[in-house]
């Protein structure tokens, strides 16, 4: 029993930190999946390093995007979803 007591507040700690912590970043990367995911040509998007187009070919895991100075391929995961959210409500 005082094995148990010893080890209650260690216990304590790790749930704490799964609720704060590790439970909303994968909540985080689901949505960012779906996100990815959901992504159709035409839509308007922002990229993590700030690059602003609009979405002109998609393959499995890389998109064509077209910007003012031309068309560059990216990665889907380059593809910010919250700065791409803000653009869309614009």
């Amino acid at each position: 029993m005082e094995q148990l007591t010893q080890f209650a507040p260690f216990l304590l700690m790790f749930v704490v930190i799964y609720f704060f912590m590790i439970r909303p970043q994968q909540k985080r990367a689901k949505n960012e999946k779906e996100f990815e995911s959901s992504l159709k040509v035409g839509d308007k998007i922002i990229t993590k390093s700030g690059l602003h187009g609009k979405v002109s070919e998609l393959a499995e895991t890389t998109v064509i995007i077209e910007t003012m100075s031309g068309k560059l391929k990216m990665e889907r995961s380059a593809i910010s979803m919250e700065m791409s959210a803000a653009l869309a409500k614009k």
